[in-house]
């Protein structure tokens, strides 16, 4: 796996959205996966997607958000509507995790991208 970086975060205000886009050399094969840290929280996986197909949202997340892949650009992009302050956090990018249903998590090999910021006002 090569290297990941994120784009597309910023301010937007309660019920706005935002696309994340993920550009990440090497991930054929590999389950990739969005991520998010807030302050004094652990970071969690909020999406997945497969290789081939197939994709997992956290709970709190499902109906709001839409993650997929285009694997011909090694890209990856998370579409986040309706989004809430809870939602404010920085977003990371993963390539190489684990994507099962009820777990999104990385693995020893997972290459991490530099995080981007997101932040919803209320």
């Amino acid at each position: 796996q090569g290297q990941v970086r994120e784009s597309g975060g910023g301010l937007v205000q309660a019920g706005g959205s935002l696309r994340l886009t993920c550009s990440a050399s090497g991930s054929a094969g590999y389950a990739m996966g969005w991520f998010r840290q807030a302050p004094g929280k652990e970071r969690e996986g909020v999406a997945c997607a497969r290789w081939s197909s197939g994709t997992i949202y956290v709970d709190s997340v499902k109906g709001r958000f839409t993650i997929s892949r285009d694997n011909a650009k090694d890209a990856l992009y998370l579409q986040m509507d309706s989004l809430k302050p809870e939602d404010t956090a920085m977003y990371y990018c993963a390539s190489g995790v684990r994507c099962l249903d009820s777990r999104i998590t990385g693995l020893s090999y997972t290459s991490w991208g530099q995080g981007t910021q997101v932040t919803v006002s209320s």
